[in-house]
């Protein structure tokens, strides 16, 4: 019997050089070099000069042909040796999206979707010592799609997605039908290898330790498998098994645990668990992935004090209020974002205070015969491949089964039976794909996923979509809908709000970025043909008018006065629902709201929009202004009317009471108490207002909201002209913990006073320089803007700030060194735009 060989550990080849494309059918067109890889087919047609950047002006109509070809892509590679017990598997994590895949002229692949990795094996097709030929077909997904339309003209198709590029106008990106190899590819020899690394942690309610469950899923005849598993290069523990029946496992069980906590509420420390493929005792494979140890539930309990039941996180025991937003591929072109994009998008996240989320979105509908079982697999694989590749992150909560859909149900009045638990009855009524959100993920996300929530739509939860008393809403009465004012985002409020959202203009730069003659463009004005084009939601233009003529005393002209307008009505509205609905977060038995996410914090491209952080990472104004209502401490204020008539026969003779509801919220997971001091300022008169402030400290519970007092304001004559600013003290120095300052709304009635003396001043500190404001009157939105060359950024710590008399306030500021202040411009609210023209 002859001893048996040594096994040749896995060698992966990136096959990412060399590549070529041009226009299928098209023989006689010469082939052209890609511009990167992995790639798609609009970056290299723009690398070649075929077609124009689609982000600026209105090319994205120009290009449109280009979703309408097929195209084709080829690459060659050369194979040395391969070994009697090797395989040879060209391993593809992406194509996008119906591609036909050819190695030296032989079809050895279709696919029909971007997400779904695809392995072939190719051990008797490769060519040693010579030249293989890979060739790739992408055809038009969009041709394709209207043809499986018309081959079912009874099914009642509603709105036709595809994928995250190719949403033929969704209102906050372009219509841009990509196509190409987006992800790497690779060729894979080996006799064995680790098909895939599962694990399941458990942690103990008491937190006191942890138990790892660690599969390995093997191919191929290697006889052991060692698992490790470290923090910070240290490790915890090892244990080396054998493969049984190509499945090879083991349990670790951790005490005193490291835990792995959402940002503001500890560290995030990830363990790594490492599997290696032995054989002889050699390694022939090896995967690691990295992870964080928490415990994660969703809490759904009947409240104390109000109709409904709870739905917030809570993990580690801790129950969090979520502040964030909802993110949207950061471009159009996927291939576009590197590493280093992805960790600036993140930074700015965390410097926020926002807590990410990441949904799964699935959507689509099949109605026949012939394509419906297979679309069902489609769906099937899809959604495995993807609960599998992002499983062990420890920031996913919650997994999604798809965005809008039963909210989209209900507007075209599909069929709907809760009571109907029988999957097959759904797939025959015309809400077939009730059967894909109830029945395929959530049996996916059970299987794979089992500690981890699964939540069957977003909105879902009560008696329909929009009920704020169970389950999550989409809160888009401000803006859509009824177009409610967004000083009622109180009334609006509901257990979760995953939506809401304001749109305003981006940076003026970022404008300018994307007219044809920049600074100098005709089209550079709010109303402009370009400038509207690149508003992506139906209906903006007006909508935003309406919030700016509610609320601000506006014009179109300065340019820029008009997108400081823009961006501050937005800070306002945003502002305003954090503050509120952060109030409703009134602790155990109290939780009235778990967590808003605004829509969205960020673009795809360089337009007008929801986003809070436009296309080039340049913060809005409402970005700050979000930060300050989700710090850990806060004070705000609620102004309120009610009307009394002087009796009950009299429309004429009616007394206004105004009042001012004071309130603050402690989110530290220990009791705090500070000083509450209030101070109020008659705007026309120029001079303060008496106010009383409470004598000594108040306690904040911990993790809550807390009511603290009302005042009145008076009986309706000087009200509109009062500003109030509310401050918490820490009683150990007198320092400010937090503040905040509450004009009267809408703030177009206001007359502001011009102030004769505004002190703008860089300082240096023993904590870095600062920006130090001073005014002898109150002002309103002072948005800072600071001049720098490309690459060399300065970083504000805050901006869109209300000055009150008596007050220095303090901006941090990176970048900028005393005795600049000629770089820094500034704006803020005036009560006449004629101010800004002078």
């Amino acid at each position: 019997m002859k001893p048996k060989q040594t096994a040749l550990p896995l060698t992966a080849i990136p096959l990412h050089n060399g590549w070529e494309f041009r226009q299928a059918g098209d023989d006689e067109g010469k082939w052209m070099p890609v511009s990167q890889f992995p790639t798609n087919v609009h970056l290299d047609l723009i690398h070649n000069k075929i077609i124009p950047d689609p982000y600026i002006a209105k090319n994205e109509v120009e290009v449109q042909w280009v979703g309408e070809q097929s195209w084709v892509y080829k690459t060659s590679f050369e194979l040395s040796a391969l070994s009697s017990q090797q395989k040879a598997v060209i391993v593809f994590d992406g194509l996008d999206t119906h591609a036909t895949v050819f190695l030296n002229g032989r079809k050895i692949i279709q696919t029909e979707d971007m997400f779904i990795p695809e392995r072939v094996d190719v051990t008797g097709d490769v060519q040693m010592l010579s030249e293989n030929e890979l060739e790739i077909v992408f055809d038009s997904t969009y041709l394709i799609g209207k043809k499986l339309v018309e081959a079912h003209p009874k099914h009642k198709y509603g709105c036709w997605n595809g994928d995250p590029s190719r949403l033929a106008g969704w209102d906050w990106g372009p219509a841009l039908l990509t196509c190409g190899p987006w992800r790497p590819i690779s060729l894979e020899l080996y006799s064995s290898r680790i098909e895939d690394l599962v694990f399941m942690t458990q942690v103990d309610e008491s937190l006191k330790w942890a138990e790892v469950a660690a599969k390995c899923k093997i191919e191929g005849d290697a006889t052991k498998v060692k698992f490790e598993m470290s923090l910070d290069g240290k490790e915890v523990t090892c244990q080396t098994v054998q493969v049984v029946k190509g499945l090879a496992s083991a349990v670790f069980r951790t005490q005193k645990p490291e835990l792995w906590y959402p940002a503001r509420y500890g560290k995030q420390p990830l363990y790594t668990l490492q599997a290696t493929l032995m054989d002889l005792g050699d390694a022939l494979d090896i995967k690691k992935k990295h992870f964080g140890l928490r415990r994660a539930e969703v809490i759904q309990r009947q409240l104390d004090d109000a109709a409904g039941t709870t739905f917030y996180f809570q993990i580690n025991n801790i129950p969090i209020f979520c502040g964030g937003g909802n993110w949207i591929p950061a471009d159009s072109f996927i291939p576009n974002i590197d590493p280093r994009r992805y960790r600036d998008w993140i930074k700015l996240g965390v410097e926020g205070g926002f807590l990410n989320t990441l949904p799964l979105l699935y959507g689509g509908n099949a109605d026949t015969e012939s394509a419906h079982d297979e679309f069902l697999d489609l769906v099937k694989r899809e959604a495995t491949a993807n609960v599998e590749r992002l499983r062990h992150h420890p920031c996913i909560v919650i997994w999604a089964g798809n965005n809008e859909d039963y909210q989209y149900r209900e507007t075209e009045r599909l069929e709907y039976d809760r009571g109907d638990l029988d999957p097959d009855n759904w797939l025959k009524s015309n809400f077939p794909a009730r059967y894909i959100y109830e029945k395929i993920l959530a049996d996916v996300t059970r299987d794979l996923v089992p500690d981890t929530y699964y939540h069957f739509g977003s909105p879902f939860g009560g008696k329909d979509t929009t009920d704020p008393t169970i389950g999550d809403i989409h809160q888009w009465n401000v803006w859509h809908g009824n177009q409610e004012r967004y000083q009622a985002w109180d009334k609006l409020c509901g257990r979760f709000v995953t939506e809401f959202g304001m749109e305003a203009f981006p940076s003026v730069k970022t404008i300018d970025s994307y007219l044809l003659n920049g600074e100098e463009d005709p089209e550079r004005h709010a109303q402009s043909s370009t400038v509207d084009f690149h508003n992506k939601a139906l209906g903006g233009e007006r909508r935003l008018a309406t919030y700016l003529i509610e609320n601000i005393t506006y014009s179109h002209s300065p340019f820029d006065y008009y997108v400081y307008c823009t961006q501050l009505m937005q800070s306002e509205c945003l502002a305003t629902a954090f503050r509120l609905w952060k109030r409703e977060w009134k602790g155990p038995g109290r939780e009235h709201c778990g967590g808003a996410l605004v829509w969205q914090i960020n673009d795809c491209w360089p337009t007008q929009s929801w986003s809070i952080v436009d296309y080039y990472l340049r913060p809005k104004l409402a970005y700050y202004t979000i930060k300050r209502e989700m710090a850990d401490v806060t004070i705000n204020m609620k102004r309120s009317v009610e009307k009394v008539p002087a009796d009950d026969y009299t429309r004429a003779y009616i007394k206004e009471i105004h009042k001012v509801q004071l309130f603050g919220t402690n989110l530290f997971l220990q009791d705090r108490k500070y000083f509450v001091r209030v101070q109020a300022w008659d705007l026309k008169a120029r001079e303060a207002i008496s106010f009383e402030s409470p004598r000594d400290p108040m306690q904040f519970k911990r993790n809550r909201s807390t009511e603290i007092t009302e005042y009145t304001l008076g009986d309706g004559k000087h009200e509109a002209r009062t500003v109030i600013a509310a401050y918490l003290l820490d009683p150990a120095d007198g320092s400010t913990v937090a503040r905040s300052v509450n004009w009267p709304e809408p703030l177009k009635y206001v007359e502001f006073p011009k102030p004769k003396s505004l002190r703008m001043e860089i300082i240096s500190t023993a904590k870095g320089n600062v920006i130090e404001l001073e005014a002898e009157v109150p002002v309103k939105g002072i948005a800072l803007e600071i001049s720098h060359d490309e690459g060399d950024p300065v970083l504000l710590k805050d901006n869109c700030v209300d000055l009150f008399p008596g007050e220095t306030l303090q901006i941090g500021v990176n970048g900028l060194a005393t005795g600049e202040e000629h770089r820094i411009t500034m704006k803020y609210l005036k009560a006449a735009v004629n101010e800004w023209k002078s």
